[in-house]
Order: C-alpha cells, then sequence, then structure tokens
C-alpha cells in the first residue's frame, strides 16, 4: 500500500473513520469531503477521508451513468449494482476501520490524492 499509516490509530481516529464510512452511505461525498478538510491532523482519519471520498466520486459517476442508460432499460441493473457495491463497500470500511485499519476500495477512482 502506498499510503501505510505507520502508527496505530487512537479509539477516537477510529470512531471518526468509521462514521465517515456510515456517513458516506447516507449523505455521500460530503462527510469524507469535511473530515478532509477539516482533519489534517490526524494522518488516519486524513486518509480514511480521502478514501471515502474517492469511493463516493467513483459511485457518484455510476450513479450518473445509471441514470444516463435508463433510457435503453439497462440502467437499471446498472443504477442497483452500483447501489449494492456502495452499501457493501462502506460497510467493509466501516468493519476495517472498527479494528484500526486502512480500507481501500478496490474499484475506486483515486481522484484525491
Amino acid at each position: 500500500m502506498e499510503n501505510e499509516i505507520s502508527v496505530s490509530p487512537t479509539q477516537d481516529a477510529k470512531n471518526i473513520a468509521v462514521l465517515t464510512w456510515i456517513g458516506t452511505i447516507f449523505f455521500g461525498f460530503i462527510p469524507g469531503l469535511i473530515l478532509y478538510l477539516v482533519k489534517k491532523d490526524d494522518p488516519y482519519i486524513q486518509d480514511q477521508a480521502k478514501e471515502a471520498l474517492n469511493w463516493s466520486i467513483t459511485a457518484m459517476i455510476g450513479y450518473f451513468a445509471g441514470v444516463v442508460l435508463t433510457f435503453i432499460l439497462i440502467g437499471v441493473l446498472v443504477l442497483f449494482v452500483v447501489g449494492v457495491c456502495h452499501l457493501v463497500f462502506c460497510i467493509m470500511g466501516a468493519v476495517a476501520t472498527s479494528d484500526g485499519k486502512t480500507f481501500r476500495v478496490p474499484y475506486a477512482l483515486r481522484l484525491v490524492k
């Protein structure tokens, strides 16, 4: 992994990272963006906020493609698949960060570095 966190994160950092991933399920890119801009002092929160932000941007692109493709009827399937992936990856992120591990979404575009 390119940005491996060398120090074990504090319990507060783990809790905030879990809330970031859970918030991403309901509020999209907003929790990741807020924490990415506000919590610059904690590298673990910064890393996980960046990952949640990258994933939510990727999911938004997938949702947009699904909406466009609904005109040829395959978009409903695309929307369903993106929705399930969004839910699963956010839950996986919340579980991994509750243990203090760094989580990387396998198919996310790395737009925020």
